[in-house]
């Protein structure tokens, strides 16, 4: 019982250090996301990124230059573009999005999942998937 006593006091510890990390992480993503998709700014979503960028995305190309042209494509088929972020998540050095994305305003869009991996507070890998909104869905649930 006596080790018990020196473990919660080190867990006490750990914990206020951890959820300030996980929260900085949610941050820096949530920043990025604003700056990238939304404001399509690449130079400010730039400084959320680390030394290297690996992306999953199959039809993306690798790399922070895949991002940038990611972006000038964006801005110039779909300046309006707008994702909005329902939900965020995070897990040790993993951040987590639900996002309705919207290419064109009055459009249904549709539901992403983003997941972004940091190391040392920058984003390093990314992945994600994405299914269109139907018209008619199977259900009556939402999609968020």
């Amino acid at each position: 019982m006596k080790w018990l006593i020196p473990l919660l006091a080190a867990l006490s510890f750990a914990t206020p250090s951890r959820a300030a990390d996980l929260e900085a992480n949610k941050k820096a993503v949530l920043a990025f996301y604003e700056a990238g998709l939304n404001a399509k700014d690449f130079d400010a979503a730039s400084k959320y990124v680390g030394p290297k960028y690996i992306q999953h995305n199959p039809g993306a190309p690798d790399g922070i230059e895949g991002f940038k042209g990611f972006l000038a494509f964006l801005r110039e088929k779909f300046p309006n573009s707008h994702s909005e972020i329902r939900r965020v998540f995070a897990d040790g050095d993993f951040v987590i999005l639900h996002v309705h994305a919207v290419r064109e305003p009055g459009t249904r869009g549709r539901a992403i999942v983003d997941i972004f991996r940091l190391e040392n507070g920058k984003i390093v890998e990314h992945w994600d998937v994405a299914q269109d909104i139907p018209e008619k869905p199977a259900n009556g649930n939402t999609m968020f």
